[in-house]
């Protein structure tokens, strides 16, 4: 069966900033996934190099889960204390990234990205704020802080689907969906660690602003490079 490609509606200028949300499914899969590390730096800075700027906002990946999960089995959590728990394991992963791209990434990782922030580095790396939200709010915040309209976010998911794929073998890929129906299959309210490949609470502020979400897998890396370059890719369009 072929595989339909989206072409890229987005044309990014060489001068453009471009928000990534990149999820800590690339980041700590299981453990620390260097190869994927590596070949995500240097994509980024080759278009740094071409003059593009970037702001990187890190999920949790497995590290909050299972320390979620821990919190669950030891004790009675609220959903808040959750969400506590999400914001310092994926604080770890913004030093991380922060680190990894040295000279040209600013020299402390931003939390509240909703206060204006300016570029004195090429790469603004972001971390989380607050509970009850999760990155892709934050995500959000960071494009409305730099007037910026476009969002790519990266997780270990091709598509948004029609339904759950892994409880729904029939379900269907969706390749371009406006903000009104993508908002009707997911849930209404943002719980912690709800699994939607774009939160709820951020899709309504994404639509309330005009934004554009690519949902695409940053595995394998190409797949970025071609959405980043302008040429075709695979993914989903919301917008």
């Amino acid at each position: 069966m072929c595989t339909k490609i989206l072409s890229n509606h987005w044309g990014f200028s060489m001068q453009e900033t471009i928000i990534i949300s990149l999820g800590g499914s690339l980041i700590v899969p299981d453990s620390i996934d260097i190869d994927f590390l590596k070949s995500f730096k240097d994509l980024i800075l080759s278009h740094v190099s071409k003059g593009k700027k970037f702001v990187i906002i890190t999920g949790g990946g497995k590290v909050c889960r299972r320390y979620q999960e821990a919190a669950k089995e030891l004790a009675s959590p609220s959903d808040e204390d959750l969400d506590w728990i999400g914001i310092a394991s994926l604080k770890v992963n913004a030093e991380l990234m922060r680190i990894i791209f040295g000279e040209y990434a600013q020299n402390e990782v931003i939390s509240n990205l909703s206060v204006p922030f300016s570029f004195e580095k090429p790469i603004i790396i972001g971390s989380a704020y607050a509970p009850k939200r999760s990155t892709d709010y934050d995500a959000v915040l960071a494009s409305k802080s730099i007037n910026a309209k476009k969002i790519i976010n990266l997780s270990n998911i091709d598509y948004v689907y029609d339904s759950d794929p892994k409880v729904n073998l029939n379900a269907k890929k969706i390749e371009k969906i406006s903000w009104a129906d993508y908002r009707a299959i997911i849930p209404k309210k943002w719980t912690s660690g709800l699994n939607s490949p774009f939160d709820p609470v951020a899709s309504e502020m994404a639509q309330k602003e005009g934004m554009q979400v690519i949902i695409m897998n940053g595995k394998p890396i190409d797949n970025l490079s071609k959405c980043l370059s302008g040429d075709k890719f695979l993914g989903t369009i919301i917008s």
